[in-house]
């Protein structure tokens, strides 16, 4: 591996790192419960997915019961 010929000052380094930051999420509010979900997605408190019901919420509950 070869060395470096000069090195690079410290406002290029961070300018070049700055471009690596991540950025936030943008989050939707769910129409059937109001939560804020990813857009696209179902509904993981409730369920829906574009006003139908898509995953059974209550079967997972029920499940989580009945093992206690």
């Amino acid at each position: 591996m070869s060395t470096q010929k000069q090195r690079h000052t410290k406002g290029r380094r961070d300018r070049a790192r700055a471009e690596l930051k991540l950025s936030p999420k943008n989050l939707v509010v769910c129409t059937k419960c109001g939560a804020k979900i990813k857009a696209h997605i179902a509904c993981p408190k409730c369920g829906f997915y574009k006003g139908k019901e898509v995953v059974d919420t209550m079967k997972k509950i029920n499940k989580k019961t009945a093992k206690k």
